[in-house]
């Protein structure tokens, strides 16, 4: 009896191996990273929920050093006089789906040299003259401002570079500083509360994006699962019937 040896597997069918494993890989790979990103993001969230629920801050916390990243998202009440003739209007910001503009108008803490840059609200803009600066009370006097500590409002694209003025795309911080003069603390604050002086401050909350790390993650499981299923069909059980069915 004659024996016949199984046909040997060709170069095609080990480079499609490779090729399979490697894009196995990569996409597991991916979708791990995916997932880290999520759990990092998760323990940031928590850690904003507990500063939410922490006692409320005084204005002297800005001033003692503490680390920014610390104190970001807790909640303060400050003391001091609006510096209304610096205030300056973010445009093509939105609350409740309205364009208008973000108002931010620099505070002087009671007492002390240091600035700080508050968030005061939203207010719709004058779509016929679009130079027009919308009317907003300006109390004079002590006043106190009580919100969260927050980043710098996000920056919109912007075509060449940030413009000086009261209205303006984008604010930048060290240019602001130095074309005032003041003495301006790094961090700002959100103020919070029910509408007043012309302004709303219903703000959007801050967008974590975990959902979207869990979806990407499960496209590319399922991107190596596909890529698994069609290797074992072509490459393994084709094979396996054509070699029992010649």
């Amino acid at each position: 009896m004659t024996n016949v040896s199984k046909p040997r597997p060709s170069r095609r069918f080990w480079l499609l191996t490779l090729a399979a494993l490697l894009a196995v890989g990569v996409t597991l790979f991916l979708g791990r990273w995916q997932l880290s990103r999520a759990a990092e993001k998760e323990r940031f969230q928590s850690s904003v929920e507990l500063r939410g629920h922490q006692p409320v801050l005084l204005g002297s916390a800005l001033r003692e050093g503490t680390n920014g990243d610390e104190l970001i998202h807790r909640h303060i009440e400050v003391r001091g006089h609006w510096l209304a003739d610096k205030t300056v209007f973010l445009d093509n910001r939105q609350m409740n789906s309205k364009p208008g503009f973000y108002v931010l108008t620099p505070l002087q803490l009671e007492g002390h040299a240091e600035v700080v840059l508050v968030q005061r609200g939203w207010v719709a803009r004058n779509f016929i003259d679009r130079a027009a600066l919308p009317p907003i009370e300006n109390p004079v006097g002590v006043v106190t401002v009580a919100g969260r500590i927050a980043p710098p409002p996000a920056k919109l694209y912007e075509m060449g570079e940030t413009q000086g003025g009261a209205i303006r795309q984008n604010l930048d911080w060290a240019q602001f500083k130095t074309e005032t003069n003041l003495k301006l603390l790094q961090l700002s604050i959100q103020q919070q509360g029910a509408p007043s002086e012309g302004l709303l401050r219903e703000w959007p909350q801050p967008a974590n994006g975990i959902d979207k790390h869990y979806g990407y993650a499960f496209q590319w499981f399922c991107l190596s699962a596909l890529i698994t299923l069609l290797y074992v069909w072509f490459q393994l059980v084709k094979r396996f019937i054509a070699s029992k069915h010649p």
